[in-house]
C-alpha cells in the first residue's frame, strides 16, 4: 500500500506462450534512494496460480528506484518444458526451454503512487508495462 511517503509496487505474469498465468515464479525486489544510491535487496515471493504476486515487500521511505528481478529460467525448465517442446530453437537446436534465464525491469517511483508492473512472458520474448 502505498502512503503519501512512500510508493508501492504489485506485479504479475502472463506466459503468452500458452496463454495461461504463470505459477510459481520467484521474483526478487530492490530500491534505492537517488540513481546512485546502492540497491537494498527487500525480498521477494513467487507468483501464485493466478500469475500474481501479493505480498512484494513494502518499499522503504525515500525509495525512487525500484528493480524487479524475474526468475524465469526455473519456471520454464520445471513447468513449461514440456509445453515448449515443439518451439523452434528447442527443437531444432537443443537449446533450453528459456533465451532469457531471467527478467529484470528498472523502474522510477514517486511516493503516494502504485505501480503495478505485469510481465508478458514468453520463453523467446517479454514485454512490460505500467499497468493499473
Amino acid at each position: 500500500m502505498s502512503t503519501d511517503t512512500t510508493a508501492s509496487v504489485s506485479t504479475h505474469i502472463l506466459d503468452t506462450s500458452i496463454g495461461r498465468p504463470a505459477e510459481g515464479v520467484a521474483i526478487s525486489l530492490a530500491a534505492r534512494a537517488g540513481s546512485d544510491a546502492a540497491w537494498v535487496a527487500l525480498g521477494g515471493s513467487a507468483t501464485d496460480a493466478d500469475g500474481r504476486c501479493k505480498d512484494l515487500p513494502a518499499l522503504p521511505q525515500g525509495t525512487t528506484h525500484v528493480r524487479l528481478d524475474f526468475e524465469t529460467e526455473t519456471y520454464f525448465d520445471t513447468k513449461q518444458a514440456d509445453a515448449q517442446q515443439d518451439a523452434p530453437a528447442n527443437r531444432d537446436s537443443g537449446a533450453r526451454a528459456a533465451f532469457f534465464p531471467e527478467v529484470a525491469i528498472t523502474f522510477a517511483v514517486t511516493p503516494g503512487e502504485h505501480y503495478h508492473v505485469p510481465l508478458l512472458l514468453n520463453p523467446f520474448g517479454y514485454s512490460v508495462y505500467r499497468g493499473s
